[in-house]
């Protein structure tokens, strides 16, 4: 375990972003918040951190537990931090929101007929009005 480690590195060998340049660019698009604050690359984490991390369709919030500047397997990665509960109940709640979405835009058997379809071009014309 390494002593004092940058936010690029760490995000990186907690296997948050594949490179080390996705993570410098979301730290630096400021995507990333370290103790609720946007930071720079350099920033040396510290054990007990609270870091916002963007991932797929939710940002995760993550405890640092643990310092690393060497990328390991995905078990030991792990160890470097612990996710908030607040976090995992947000994630929860999205994924089932997400869900359900799909599940409401399921796919026409069939496609519109004439008249369907200048009743949707109704609609979209009342809509953007």
């Amino acid at each position: 375990m390494a002593e004092s480690v940058r936010l690029d590195k760490w995000l990186w060998a907690a296997r948050f972003f594949k490179t080390r340049q996705l993570a410098k660019k979301a730290i630096e698009g400021g995507k990333v918040h370290y103790d609720g604050d946007r930071v720079k690359n350099s920033k040396l984490v510290e054990v007990g951190a609270l870091i916002r991390v963007p991932q797929g369709f939710v940002s995760l919030e993550v405890r640092v537990t643990g310092l690393s500047s060497q990328r390991r397997g995905a078990p030991e990665a792990r160890l470097l931090y612990e996710e908030t509960p607040e976090s995992v109940e947000h994630r929860e709640h999205e994924a089932e929101v997400r869900r359900l979405n799909n599940q409401m835009m399921q796919h026409p058997k069939r496609r519109p007929d004439k008249k369907e379809r200048r009743d949707i071009k109704n609609f979209q014309r009342r809509q953007g009005e």
